[in-house]
């Protein structure tokens, strides 16, 4: 049955007679003209099947490239779009929406990127925190990935002893290098800092009290607290002093016949100021040695050069911790020391020997890309000025307030160039943050490139950066998006200046 045409007014009137339409087509008049209207159930029916897009060259050429199960949830997942868009649209537009073999492939195009790409990979962090924990905390030196590119490329001696022809230890490769620039007698590292504090209170504390200041019970990043920790070990906890103040006689009053360690624990990422008080490390260490207990520095963020005389905070080194006297000392390989991640232990032999041989230390050891980097890294220590030239951590941390303004001043300069109407780029004075739970109360001076837009809001601008390619890390402040060319290569710069060109270009184009 032929159902007569009847005049519409408008887009809004097109989409309700094709709401209400019984038949599979309809036949209009919109603005004097004829219209044929289909149904929404005749609209799906003209998308293609999986089968009749597999046999298109296009996707043949993407089954060559890809895994064919990736391929498959492409297509399948590009109709399924398509489909909801007709189903959600309700014939109000849906005979718009291009239901094409090419635009189905076009769409299952950009799908199949994004289900091949790594769901790691890297990204510019302009937000000027050094040791970004969640971008990745330390960059690797060129020197450490060289090594971890060069050990894995082939069979290695990990766990042989070339000189003598039988099985030997792996952190024999580090053990010596960390021993010469710390003065320890020994050492060994896991897989990173949390990891060794957990290995040694089991090692020399289990069922036993450990005694650590209340002002000193931290939380870090991913709730790492040390009285969890301290019960997952197996350790007792013994608190002493409060809060905000903690004496040597605390400790003395603590301490019994069933102590297995005193404890001390760097405040890494807050400082309590004003009426307080700390036992040093060193008085700890005269009070463990009186009483033959274990004294154990958990130092968190390790550094091997004294960052002070570079104007950077007022941690203490690696040597100086251990110059103290105490026995057992942790700290991580990825914040300060700028490695991979690892928690080191370094200490007396005598406590050293039990860590190293608890069955806890071959779940938490270190694999051999983690063991080529570290020995890499602490190699390029024994040159101070090679080490914070070629270390990026070290380097980003040190450099001149006259390199960050060349670059910032790069990174302005090229911005302007773009000539986008509506763009505001200044250079502004700001505070660069070290970051992953290092130097909590130090502020690096810097010069940040803020920019704006008449058009977009800076959450706007600061949301298609990041979901870009690749993905730009930026801050917000007062209105405007921040760079810090501290945390910027100048190949880096180069890019964010394209991304921003690329994006104006995307909205002016969309206006």
């Amino acid at each position: 049955m032929t159902h007569p045409p009847f005049p519409v007014k408008d887009r809004d009137d097109l989409g309700s007679a094709l709401i209400t339409a019984k038949a599979p087509i309809k036949l209009l008049i919109f603005n004097g003209i004829y219209v044929m209207l289909l149904s929404m159930q005749e609209l799906l029916r003209q998308l293609p099947s999986v089968d009749d897009l597999l046999k298109e060259d296009r996707v043949k050429a993407w089954l060559v490239t890809h895994p064919r199960v990736l391929v498959l949830d492409a297509l399948r997942t590009a109709l399924d779009k398509k489909r909801k868009a007709v189903i959600e649209r309700s014939g109000k537009g849906a005979q718009e929406i291009d239901l094409s073999v090419p635009a189905v492939l076009n769409s299952a195009e950009g799908i199949l990127t994004e289900l091949s790409s790594p769901s790691l990979r890297p990204l510019i962090n302009a937000t000027g925190v050094v040791v970004h924990t969640n971008l990745g905390r330390s960059l690797l030196s060129e020197a450490a990935i060289e090594r971890v590119i060069e050990v894995n490329r082939s069979y290695s001696n990990l766990e042989y002893d070339i000189a003598a022809g039988e099985r030997g230890k792996r952190y024999t490769h580090i053990e010596g290098i960390l021993t010469r620039l710390t003065g320890a007698e020994a050492a060994t590292a896991v897989n990173n800092n949390a990891a060794a504090v957990l290995l040694c209170l089991n090692t020399l504390a289990r069922g036993k009290e450990v005694v650590v200041s209340r002002g000193e019970l931290v939380e870090i990043g991913g709730s790492f607290r040390v009285p969890e920790v301290m019960e997952r070990s197996g350790a007792i906890l013994r608190e002493v002093g409060a809060t905000n103040k903690t004496h040597l006689k605390d400790y003395q009053k603590a301490i019994n016949e069933n102590t297995g360690l005193l404890l001390k624990v760097h405040t890494s990422n807050y400082k309590i100021v004003g009426f307080t008080k700390e036992v040093s490390p060193a008085e700890l260490a005269a009070l463990g040695k009186k009483h033959k207990v274990p004294v154990m520095w958990d130092l968190g963020s390790g550094s091997f050069l004294d960052l002070a005389s570079y104007g950077v905070g007022d941690e203490p080194t690696v040597k100086q911790a251990m110059d103290a006297g105490v026995d057992i000392l942790t700290f991580s390989g990825d914040k300060l020391l700028g490695g991979p991640q690892a928690g080191m232990v370094l200490g007396k032999k005598q406590y050293l020997d039990p860590i190293r041989s608890n069955p806890l230390a071959r779940a938490l050891r270190i694999d051999k890309m983690t063991l080529a980097a570290l020995e890499a890294t602490l190699n390029q220590y024994l040159d101070e000025a090679k080490a914070v030239r070629e270390i990026p951590t070290l380097w980003m941390l040190t450099q001149p307030l006259t390199e960050i303004e060349r670059k910032a001043d790069l990174l302005a300069t090229r911005i302007r160039s773009v000539g986008h109407v509506g763009l505001s780029v200044a250079i502004q004075d700001d505070l660069s943050q070290t970051g992953g739970g290092a130097l909590p109360t130090g502020k690096l001076p810097t010069k940040v490139v803020a920019i704006c837009h008449k058009a977009m809001s800076a959450n706007q601008l600061e949301s298609r950066l990041r979901l870009g390619q690749p993905a730009i890390i930026t801050r917000i402040k007062e209105g405007m998006v921040l760079f810090d060319p501290r945390t910027l290569s100048d190949k880096e710069i180069g890019k964010i200046v394209e991304a921003v060109h690329k994006l104006l270009q995307e909205a002016a184009g969309s206006r």
